[in-house]
């Protein structure tokens, strides 16, 4: 199934909307004066989000929510990719809203407030694997005890909730004996560590050490994680392929503008005909990359229980593009693209790091070809 690609009137505005406001408030110097000041996000900016109605983008209206989609969910992300705009979006208004879809409209409402930020502890190696959970939550009475750890879990620091996939049985490797709980990122014997990556945001390493936590916690049913989780994943998915989108698209508006001043052997480099044709195969590239993330996007909203071929062919093709629209931006710029002071080399980061969040091409590229039988 292939999922409509034609942008509806309402999603046309909403993209004009959001794109005038972040180009006024959050252009990629915002970013850079965040990284100079050692900010990971900008709480003012995550605040006007919430108030024009952005971290409820998935959830009803009687939690505060617009119930407009994936696919708006992903013009959102796309836009904020363009100029780099960092903030917990994709983990509290596009993960953790997805996840938590069947609780009360009570618990809802801190994310469609903003008051609540969410981070979602999934991964304990280097690569995306949630399957690979070794994190026990061992039966306590009426409780839990949760003993692990969780690596590269983004906006873990500033989180103020974490949903983290936990072993209640089974064996590591198995996706059965999985059970996701939501607790407060500021419980006892929970240790939360800042991790650096290379795009200055937000990751953190979490230590649980009996961390306890009471069948309210258990979010769905226990062993029932990858259940709870699955269409969360792809949500993320979606919308992280669509930031990546954008981080293409502002570094091929980048590059297509240096092109269109730099002069060399007294012409425009734009004029040279090598270069032309490696920013036409680019913005090919793009093109085809947007369709794949309008359909996972539109899959997400229609069919999310058959979503996963959308939404890894989104992912892989994202991130396949992005490497390749970075590169060419630093390589089109010469000296100057490889220099901190220009700020092509902060979409480069960005594009690595999201190329590994939520699974790298490889995983997905393998997620496909299962899809497909092979």
């Amino acid at each position: 199934m292939v999922a409509s690609l034609v942008p509806t009137e309402d999603e046309v505005m909403l993209r004009d909307a959001a794109r005038g406001f972040l180009q006024e408030s959050s252009p990629v110097s915002a970013f850079r004066a965040n990284r100079d000041a050692g900010r990971a996000y900008d709480p003012g900016l995550w605040k006007e989000m919430a108030q024009m109605g952005w971290t409820g983008v998935l959830l009803p209206e009687g939690a505060g929510g617009s119930e407009m989609g994936h696919r708006a969910a992903g013009i959102l992300s796309e836009e904020m990719g363009e100029v780099l705009a960092a903030s917990p979006f994709i983990s509290t208004a596009v993960m953790a809203a997805t996840a938590l879809k069947g609780a009360a409209n009570d618990r809802l409402a801190g994310i469609a407030d903003g008051s609540a930020i969410y981070a979602l502890a999934v991964d304990e190696g280097s690569k995306h694997a949630p399957e690979r959970t070794g994190l026990r939550a061992e039966k306590s009475g009426n409780a839990f005890k949760l003993t692990g750890r969780k690596v590269f879990v983004a906006d873990g620091t500033s989180a103020s909730r974490v949903l983290v996939l936990a072993r209640t049985g089974g064996t590591v490797g198995e996706a059965q004996g999985l059970t996701l709980f939501d607790i407060d990122a500021d419980r006892a014997r929970l240790t939360r560590t800042a991790k650096r990556t290379v795009d200055e945001r937000d990751h953190a390493q979490l230590d649980f050490d009996g961390v306890e936590a009471t069948g309210d916690d258990v979010v769905g049913e226990v062993d029932g994680g990858i259940a709870a989780i699955a269409t969360a994943l792809n949500a993320g998915r979606a919308a992280l392929s669509a930031e990546l989108l954008g981080v293409s698209a502002g570094a091929f508006g980048m590059t297509t503008a240096y092109l269109k001043e730099r002069k060399q052997f007294g012409r425009i480099i734009g004029t040279f005909q090598a270069l032309q044709h490696r920013a036409a195969h680019l913005f090919a590239e793009i093109e085809i990359t947007a369709s794949a993330i309008a359909n996972a996007g539109r899959m997400m909203d229609e069919d999310p229980e058959n979503a996963d071929l959308a939404t890894s062919i989104a992912k892989a093709r994202a991130t396949k593009t992005a490497k390749l629209a970075v590169s060419e931006g630093v390589q089109m710029h010469g000296g100057i693209g490889m220099t901190d002071e220009f700020d092509m080399g902060f979409f480069m980061k960005r594009a690595r790091v999201g190329a590994e969040w939520l699974g790298d091409y490889g995983y997905h590229a393998n997620r496909v070809a299962k899809a497909r039988g092979f």
